[in-house]
This record gives structure tokens, sequence and C-alpha cells, in this order.
């Protein structure tokens, strides 16, 4: 009876209290176990309803109830939240750095007198001896730690001061505990449950699966361009779009508003009142987009957020999970699109250099999972959920790039045989990498240590051209189907699963999908992919109909068809349908330059088909930028026309001879000649020249890493190759 009288009161409570008839998912058990006193643990995902689970219990306990949270700035809005709900201000506070000495007196004061319910705290401030010593002599009804991934070293968001909570908690005295996180692996749970030495509390996770969620990566190219298309395709709607630094946040913020989008940059050294208006900005919609790093989201209630795009790729999957859940949070639809490129994942590993090993190594296998869910052509839905421990059981989700562009699928019973085999023969002490490394022939140290390449299985997985990429794959998907599993404690090694040894005991079908390639532009199923929905989409049959006139043009003019147009400038103009000469101008890589001397047949092409499929095509397509680089652009071909030596030139602007170059590779790319012989000749013997010169003459791409390879990369230099590549394409193709 007791239980029916309690359940009815609660449900009261939420009534009066939020307003609500009925909780959410298991919200209501969550809320009985806290108020019995018992240490709980709540995994539940972005907009499934945490707060209310500590809110609740807090406002109708005996006593205040601390809230450890870890984000200064949006404290704030917590109690703002709280107080909205109450009569009176004084029934939540926050107490931090922020507060002037005055207003902490006067919080403290009404902390004694018993009138707040909840107290938001950071862990900074919850450290802090004088204020232990203040809480010991309180009334506390329970301690709520939010963001409880912050405990763990494997945490995308680890922070050392939470590592300190369980200390602080024993000095001011036991009291319940209620620890909840949106993103937390088996890992990182069993990282918080050791940490804050509650073995024996009961634990509530909820799915991970957010059905309204669309999920999608495209390629980062003109990344942009693809964003200011979706946002006015998707006029009116709010959206956050994250990057790693401060300085990206405020570069891309500025190209949005002068591309006539209502855009903000947010990050953590802005100062503390243009935060906080931003933050109001965005919650009253004067804004239409928060172009932040990860320091914002955390805490803001505003239901609505429409899409959430991740500029740069972002260091883990935990991260990218929790800031895609900002998104449809009131179960309306919700866009994820992540950018994906190499050179993100070469800059992230690049950050770790310097700090100690075992966390470069942590962070790598962090990073590798991120790879992992970007390249991978099964569904995102169940990559992303696997790697939170949970078994999404649909092969197709519907609402994710994979599933409604999927590629064709394969037979791979055999190699999924090979793997298995391959890793249970060296014992199950090794990586992906040096598994993959051992089935494609690739004499490493570490194989030749190990004396791996004289195993049967050396090289055998070769045939068919099936390469590392290739076997990448069937490991990932291997490991979703539970095959495989990753040994973390011991950086990662693969371990054969029961079910992986029953599948070699009786082996069945097993269809795979080649991962994504990101660096082919050819890869035509992963285009459609990455271009995908609301953006702006690749067309297939015109971008075939462009590939085969180039390969005209370029037979007609004795020309690699990529001295014509490369591959990136068709797809743009497969994706915005120049039909003129000034629009083809326009098209990344062509200039005007290439425009007049090859553009006329394309132009006629592309108008052809427009009228002949009546298409409507995009309109105000150009980019504008808030750098103004025509000015570079006009001092460094008059610099060049006047002979002065590239060293001088980079001097005269602060450049860097990289830099510089890459300058110039942008100027020939887009149609205009420059002629810096001079330079070449003074530099560059004349025998290294002619086998650079010759090399592109028949090279099937523009590649310097390629090219490199072709020439050996001992014997030349990459600066060299660079520069000939600029004098080729000035002296062939413009």
């Amino acid at each position: 009876m007791a239980s029916v009288v309690q359940e009815i009161s609660l449900k009261g409570h939420l009534k009066k209290i939020f307003g609500f008839s009925k909780f959410k998912g298991e919200q209501e058990e969550i809320i009985k176990n806290i108020l019995n006193g018992k240490d709980t643990f709540v995994i539940m995902p972005t907009g499934g309803g945490k707060s209310l689970c500590y809110q609740l219990p807090a406002l109708i306990s005996e006593g205040t109830a601390i809230v450890v949270s870890p984000l200064i700035a949006l404290m704030k809005n917590q109690v703002d939240l709280i107080r909205g709900f109450g009569t009176k201000d004084n029934i939540a506070h926050f107490l931090n750095s922020s507060l002037a000495k005055a207003e902490i007196i006067k919080v403290k004061e009404e902390l004694t007198a018993g009138k707040t319910k909840i107290l938001y705290v950071a862990p900074e401030s919850l450290a802090k001896e004088a204020n232990v010593e203040f809480f010991k002599n309180i009334n506390i009804s329970f301690i709520a730690i939010d963001e409880a991934h912050c405990i763990s070293e494997w945490g995308h968001d680890f922070r050392p001061e939470y590592r300190r909570i369980r200390e602080l908690i024993d000095q001011i005295g036991r009291v319940p505990i209620i620890a909840l996180t949106a993103t937390a692996t088996p890992k990182v749970q069993q990282d918080i449950l050791k940490n804050l030495n509650v073995p024996d509390a009961t634990v509530f996770k909820a799915s991970f699966n957010r059905p309204n969620l669309y999920y999608e990566v495209r390629s980062k190219v003109e990344a942009p361009r693809q964003i200011i298309q979706y946002i006015r395709k998707n006029a009116g709607k709010s959206g956050i779009i994250y990057c790693l630094s401060r300085k990206q946040t405020e570069a891309l913020a500025s190209t949005l508003n002068v591309n006539g989008i209502r855009a903000v940059p947010y990050h953590a050294g802005l100062e503390k009142d243009i935060r906080s208006k931003t933050q109001d900005q965005f919650l009253m919609e004067d804004v239409e987009v928060i172009v932040a790093t990860i320091a914002f989201g955390m805490g803001i209630d505003k239901p609505d957020v429409r899409f959430v795009m991740h500029y740069d790729i972002p260091k883990s999957l935990e991260g990218y999970y929790q800031e895609t859940g900002r998104s449809g949070r009131d179960g309306g639809e919700g866009h994820c699109i992540a950018f994906y490129s190499e050179a993100d994942i070469q800059k992230l590993e690049k950050f770790l250099k310097g700090k100690p090993v075992a966390e470069q190594e942590i962070n790598r296998q962090l990073i590798q999972e991120v790879v992992t869910y970007s390249e991978s052509s099964v569904c995102r839905r169940k990559t992303l959920l696997h790697y939170f421990g949970e078994k999404y059981e649909q092969e197709n989700c519907g609402n994710c790039d994979n599933c409604t562009n999927p590629k064709k699928k394969f037979e791979g019973k055999e190699d999924v045989e090979l793997l298995l085999d391959s890793i249970i023969e060296m014992k199950e002490k090794f990586k992906a990498k040096h598994v993959v490394h051992v089935l494609t022939g690739t004499l490493t140290s570490l194989i030749k240590q190990y004396k791996h390449n004289e195993l049967e299985i050396f090289g055998k997985g070769t045939e068919d051209d099936k390469d590392e990429r290739y076997w990448n794959a069937v490991v990932r998907q291997a490991h979703v189907a539970g095959l495989l599993s990753k040994d973390i404690e011991n950086y990662g090694l693969l371990k054969v699963t029961k079910d992986g040894r029953k599948f070699l005991e009786k082996p069945s079908s097993f269809l795979l999908t080649k991962d994504h390639d990101f660096k082919n532009p050819d890869d035509e199923e992963g285009e459609a992919i990455i271009s995908g929905q609301g953006g702006t989409a690749l067309d297939q049959p015109l971008y075939k109909m462009l590939k085969d006139l180039v390969k005209q043009v370029s037979k007609k003019e004795n020309l690699q068809p990529w001295i014509i147009f490369q591959e990136t400038c068709l797809s743009e103009m497969a994706t915005t349908y120049p039909t003129t000469l000034d629009e083809l101008a326009k098209v990344s890589g062509v200039g005007p330059g290439k425009a007049q001397r090859y553009g006329k047949s394309f132009a006629d092409l592309i108008a052809k088909y427009v009228k002949d499929n009546k298409i409507e095509r995009p309109q105000d397509l150009i980019v504008k930028s808030t750098i103004n680089k025509s000015g570079l652009k006009v001092f460094l071909i008059q610099a060049i026309d006047r002979k002065l030596s590239l060293e001088d030139i980079a001097d005269a602007k602060g450049l860097t001879m990289s830099d510089l170059i890459g300058e110039l590779e942008s100027i020939v790319s887009a149609g205009t000649r420059v002629n810096i012989g001079h330079y070449i000749n003074e530099v560059i013997d004349d025998d290294v020249q002619d086998d650079i010169y010759q090399y592109f003459r028949k090279a099937d791409s523009d590649s310097v890493e390629t090219a490199l390879k072709e020439l050996g990369e001992d014997e030349y230099d990459e600066e060299d190759v660079r520069l000939m590549r600029i004098k080729f394409i000035s002296e062939v193709g413009n």
C-alpha cells in the first residue's frame, strides 16, 4: 500500500512542480531509489530527462541536494530553470568562483536557514577546505554528480578534479550518491563505480538509441560551402556547429554572417558576459547558429535544436555522441553531420605528442574509434550503439547515410575465417594494425621481431587486390557482429569471442561491405553518401557524362584528364550546374583561364542536361569570404613577374616557403599562369627538373605523394616536386 501511495504522491509532485502528467522511461524508479537512500548510477542519453531524476527528489526531500557540475558558465541556466518552477529564488543557488564575497555569504546564509533545496557547485568549489567544513554543518539530502564520465580518464572529457569527489564526500559525511552521465562505455562505467566506491549502486541504463537523429558523415571538401547550403535550405532552424579551436569558431561564424546567416561564436576564451549573452541569444532565437568549441551545450535546455554539425572531427565517440545528443531533444527531427578528413585525424594525433605514453595510447584508441565510425559503411546507429555496449538488432535503421544509401554487400565468410584464424595463430596478443599488416604481407619491424613473416598466413590476404583498407573493414565488421572484442586494458588487442569461435567451428554466410574511401573521388557510392540528405547532392549521371567529356578533350589535347579539370572540379560542376563560362570560372579549381580554354563544351553539356531534365539549379551558390585574398594574389603574381626570389616574396608577406608554395598552387589550379622558371633554374638541377616534368607528363594524377613514391623519396625533395608541378600546370594546363 505504501508503494502505491508513494507512486501517487510522486506523480502528484511531478504534475504540481513540473507540469508533466507522467514520467519518462525509468525516471520514476530512479527517483524512488534515491528517496529510499540508495546509491544510484544513471546512464541516460541527452534528452532522456536525466536532470529531473535529481531535481524532483531534491525538491521534495528534507535538506539540500548538492549537484556537482563541471561547467561554471552553465550553472546559472540550471538555477534559473529550477527557480522558474518555484515561487522563491532561494529554492536554488550555485556556488562557484564567479560569485563575489557578499554573494557567497548570502548563499551560505540561505543554505544554513534550510531555504535552498538544490545547490550547484563546481568540483573545484567543493574541494575548498572552507566549503567542506561548511557542508559538514548543513542537512544534505544527497549528492548528485552530473556529467560523471568526467571521472574516468577513458571518458571524453576527463577532469582530474572529479577524481577527488569520493574523498570529499567522505570528509563531509556519508550521504546517498547519484551519478549521472549521457555517455559511458562499459569501461567508463566501471571506472565511475570504482572511483566513487559505490559497487552496490543500483544501475539504471537507458538505451543509447536516439531514433529521431539522422547520422551522416561527409567528406571535408569545401565544408563552409556545404554548411551554408544546408542552413539556407533549413532556414529558421536552430543549430550548433562544433569546432576544435577557438580561432576556427570565430572564423566560421564570421563566414556564416557575411553569407546572411545569423551566427555567433562561443568558446571559453570569451568574457563571461559575452558567453552569457550568446547563450541567451540562442535560447531566444535571436541567432540561428552557435559555432562553438565543446564548452557549449552542456546543460543548455533548448529542445528544438534541429541540426548539430562537427566542422572538425571530434576526439572521441563519447564526445560526438553527447554533442549530437543536443539535437532533437523534443523528439522531433535532428540532423547530425560530421565532416571527415584524414588531415583532421593526423592533427588530433599530433596534439598527443609530449603527453605521457599511457595517455597517448588511450587517446589514440579513442581517435581510432572515431575513424572506424567515419569510414565504416555499416549502419551508423549500429556502430555507435555497439561502442556503448548495446546491440542494435536491425540491419537497416533507415535514418543514417549508410542505410539510406547502402553500399552493395558481398560474401565475406572466407575472409572472416582467415581473420579469426590469424588472430588465434598470433595468440590474440596484437592490435588490429599488426594483424592487418600480417595479412597484407607488410614487413614491419614488429613483424620481423616476432617472426610473423615466417607464418603461413603472412601475405595470404592479398588475393583479388585486397589491401589494408579492405582488411580494416573486415576487422570492424567482425567486431560489430560480436565475433571479435578489443581488450581495452591492453591497448586494444584483438580477441576472438565465444561467438567468433562458434563461427570458426561452423562457418556461415557473412555479408561484408567496403569502407568509404574519402581520398578517392571515384568512390561513387561514397560520394552519394557524402552528399547526404538536406545538403547539395552530387548528380551522378551528369558526373559520369562530364568524366566522359574530360577524357574526350584530354585525348584531343594530348593531355591527362586531370590537367584539363580535376575530379573535384567535375564534382562541383555536377552539383552546382554552371551553364555559362562566367559561372564555370567560379567553380573551385577552374578560374577564368581554364574556363576560356576548355570550358565551352562543358558549359554547353551542362546547359543541355539542365534543360532536358528540367533541373532547378541552386541559387546564389557563391560563398562570400571574410578574408580578402585577391590582394595577396595580385602581389604574388606581380612579384614573380619582376623575377623576385621566392624567399624574398615569402619574407615580405610573413609566409613560410611551404605556405607560399600553397598560395601559388591555388593560383595555378584556378587557371592563372605564373612563371617561376627563373627561381626553379637557380635551385633545382636541370636533370632533376627534366625528370619531374616528364613524370607529370605521363602521370594519372597531380598527387605529390604519388610522385615522390614513383620518383624515389630519398632522391627527390617534396618542395622541388611541388615547384615543378606549378611550372608544369602553368605551362601545359593553363
